[in-house]
């Protein structure tokens, strides 16, 4: 599927070069929703918009000068993205965070972990308000990797830095997200535990754990 996806992007991409608005729009539209969220990561959501907007005017301008694949484009966006995110905040008179120091990075590949896995079933603006609480060198890392989608090498292009750095911060940050994965899960099972039980008909107290089995079963069933 993702072939599939990347071979229909990559032929609107040189549509596009070629003068075809429809076709930009298709690469807007595929492109777009990603890149904001990387922006995101950067600026803020007051920001975003307006930072990725300047983004796309690059993109545009300077679309004929690219050359390359569905991945290229994905990462060469996200390089423009990036510089006009810094611009902003270095107009803004703020720097952004950088955790760590890529000398201690070891180069350690990232897995395919259950902490990848479970991000991606989160809701988008759940999964990056978890990322935007992590150091800014995993934060890029992990958005490049598992939201733009882009590999190791062109991660690293679009940072400045050895795909092993890149690597090895999407794996701190995936490991971390778990952390804060499980963090928010026990807050919330905290919260249930609160619940004051709840009489049956025959008038026994009933769990709130039974309470909200029963009343989800219910729910599968009536839709």
């Amino acid at each position: 599927m993702q072939g599939e996806d990347d071979a229909e992007l990559t032929a609107a991409v040189l549509a596009a070069q070629a003068g075809d608005e429809t076709a930009f729009r298709t690469v807007y539209r595929a492109v777009h929703p990603r890149l904001l969220g990387y922006v995101r990561t950067l600026v803020g959501d007051l920001d975003a918009e307006d930072v990725a907007s300047e983004a796309w005017l690059q993109i545009a301008r300077d679309l004929d000068r690219f050359d390359g694949d569905a991945d290229r484009f994905r990462g060469w966006a996200a390089r423009i993205a990036r510089n006009r995110a810094l611009d902003h905040i270095r107009m803004r008179g703020r720097r952004p965070a950088v955790g760590g120091d890529e000398t201690e990075l070891t180069g350690r590949p990232a897995e395919a972990d259950t902490a990848g896995e479970a991000m991606e079933s989160l809701a988008t603006d759940a999964a990056l308000a978890l990322i935007a609480q992590l150091p800014q060198d995993q934060a890029e890392a992990v958005v490049l990797r598992v939201v733009v989608g882009l590999d190791a090498k062109s991660a690293a292009k679009t940072l400045g830095k050895r795909p092993g750095a890149v690597r090895t911060a999407a794996h701190r940050g995936l490991k971390r997200l778990a952390e804060l994965m499980g963090t928010d899960e026990a807050a919330r099972a905290r919260g249930l535990g609160a619940v004051p039980p709840q009489p049956d008909p025959h008038g026994r107290a009933v769990p709130p754990s039974a309470c909200v089995t029963h009343s989800r079963t219910r729910t599968q069933k009536d839709m």
